[in-house]
């Protein structure tokens, strides 16, 4: 072999690691929330994320993408997706280590944190396939407005067993439940829903209408919104009926979606399918809601998941890989970064790792206000904070890092996601707004957390206490000015949101950790846009930037 071909100073792959041992933030969270008893799989979903084996199911998955089936040979619709068999391993993987609806038939006491852990670190291989799990898990709490309804379904979808394909949910073992509320002209806004639900008798409706996102659309059971006599409401729709049959459930095309490649996102057409009804007519959202709560933890949990992936990376590569004669992580500026990324995952973790718990001791009234308010406050920032980690972690591998080998390239596109799912910015800062308005019990919960490190005597509690009176200040200014509190709203969230991150690696992270974290972030300004002070002109800006698109249509 030439000596020009010889391979130096490069990282060998991170592969063959425990990634519970080796990230202290969340095997302490664990310690605080969870149970020695279960740091045993947490260690087994640890290995099998940190092996080679894992990380190319997820290449294979990504790089091999569902294909839809209308039709079968003969011409018979089956509206079926085809996943590649990596695919499958990954479904089983999750669904067998409970990362699904487990946690809602355990008698764990600390279940939902447990499985919190275990949902950080399966996410690091490959997120996209996390959706149906999700999906899963949060289908309970709605369904359980319906005792019988949640008497079928619940024990299904909390089996540890995976089985795909389409077949009547009493044949199978465990099945996967999905959801289905956005329609092409409304997005978010799903009151202007047109889909339209008629009453056939039993509880049954006749469902037309469409929807512009239905994700994993092979699941065997649906939520889904449409418009009843009485208003919007909420259906438990099968995939397949008791008798066999395919509910009409026509999937009209794939998604081409920027990342989640191996997770099939569908355009479907309801023609008349079968749905029941679950909770009252009219109360559609107010059924749905405590899906997409627990569905908003999920995304935070994956965004946390992703910075520590690419953390991860950074970190291999840097401590492996020398330039202008020093190591790269000796280096003062890389250190610098490495430290910058380090101290936002850590916060990222902590703060849904908290939130979980707050799932577990829902009972306490303290628990649930902070659930409440602690959500929206974190899917806002820490969703919107992961594809600034992201793309700074793969400059630290340099072109190393934009290359498709390295994987940080499928991590990139996949980072805007999460901050997407579930309702984006906006729909955060303004369910925060509603927040402040109506529910008392969920701010003061917030203070009390803050209050906690007030009262640990370390010496970033003054930068805290700073900043709790800056936010002060904002809630007055927006009780004081409506309009005021709507433009100021996402600032009021990055604020909120990184005060209680700090409040808490104050009171359980090392001295190092939280000083840096404090000295940087408290203005909550760290490369999220939209936090303008609210006396800009900002429509005059906008104007100059976009006034003259419509003059400069060629007609």
């Amino acid at each position: 072999m030439a000596a020009t071909h010889e391979v130096t100073n490069q990282p060998p792959p991170l592969a063959g690691y425990d990634a519970f041992a080796a990230d202290a933030a969340l095997a302490e969270s664990v310690a605080r929330y969870g149970s020695t008893a279960e740091k045993d799989r947490l260690h087994e979903i640890g290995r099998l994320t940190g092996s080679a084996e894992a990380r190319q199911w997820a290449r294979d998955a990504d790089t091999h993408p569902p294909v839809l089936r209308t039709h079968d040979r003969y011409g018979h619709r089956i509206d079926e997706v085809e996943f590649h068999p990596s695919w499958h391993r990954l479904m089983d993987v999750a669904v067998r280590s409970g990362l699904h609806a487990a946690p809602w038939a355990s008698q764990h006491q600390q279940a939902h944190a447990i499985r919190a852990a275990g949902f950080l670190l399966w996410t690091q291989v490959e997120a996209a396939h996390l959706c149906p799990i999700s999906m899963t898990y949060a289908a309970v709490p709605a369904l359980r407005t319906d005792p019988d309804l949640a008497g079928f379904w619940e024990p299904l979808l909390a089996a540890p067993v995976y089985q795909p394909g389409l077949r009547p949910p009493a044949e199978k073992a465990g099945v996967l439940a999905g959801m289905a509320m956005t329609e092409k002209q409304g997005g978010s806004d799903v009151r202007a829903n047109t889909t339209r639900a008629e009453p056939v008798g039993g509880g049954w409706y006749e469902i037309t209408g469409h929807k512009w996102f239905c994700s994993a659309p092979m699941n065997d059971v649906f939520l889904m919104l449409a418009q009843a006599p009485d208003g919007l409401s909420c259906y438990v729709v099968p995939r397949i009926l008791d008798d066999g049959s395919r509910n009409p459930i026509r999937l009209q095309r794939l998604k081409d979606k920027l990342g989640n490649r191996a997770n099939a996102s569908a355009e479907i057409e309801l023609d008349g399918a079968y749905g029941r009804l679950l909770g009252p007519e009219g109360r559609g959202v107010a059924t749905i809601i405590e899906m997409v709560a627990a569905t908003r933890l999920d995304c935070v949990l994956g965004s946390a998941a992703q910075m520590r992936r690419a953390l991860s990376e950074a970190l291999w590569h840097t401590t492996h890989r020398s330039a202008f004669g020093t190591k790269l992580d000796d280096a003062p500026l890389m250190q610098a970064v490495l430290a910058d990324l380090a101290v936002e995952s850590e916060a990222a973790t902590t703060l849904a790792m908290r939130l979980a718990h707050s799932v577990d001791e829902a009972q306490h009234p303290h628990e649930s206000a902070l659930r409440r308010i602690g959500l929206p406050l974190a899917k806002f920032w820490v969703c919107k904070r992961t594809p600034h980690v992201v793309v700074e972690a793969l400059e630290c591998l340099g072109g190393n890092g934009y290359v498709e080998d390295s994987d940080l390239p499928r991590l990139y596109r996949e980072a805007p996601l999460n901050s997407i799912w579930e309702g984006a910015g906006n729909i955060q800062a303004l369910d925060l707004l509603r927040v402040l308005a109506r529910e008392s019990e969920s701010v003061a919960a917030w203070r009390a957390e803050i209050e906690l490190a007030l009262d640990s005597g370390r010496a970033e509690t003054q930068l805290l206490r700073s900043g709790l009176d800056d936010v002060d200040a904002l809630l007055r200014a927006a009780a004081a000015d409506p309009d005021r509190a709507v433009r100021q709203a996402r600032l009021l969230a990055g604020r909120m949101a990184t005060l209680l991150q700090a409040s808490l690696l104050i009171r359980f992270a090392p001295p190092a950790v939280a000083d840096v974290f404090c000295s940087t972030r408290m203005d909550a300004t760290h490369g999220v846009f939209g936090l303008q002070p609210g006396g800009a002109d900002v429509r005059a800006v906008v104007d100059r930037a976009g006034g003259g698109l419509s003059s400069a249509l060629l007609r």
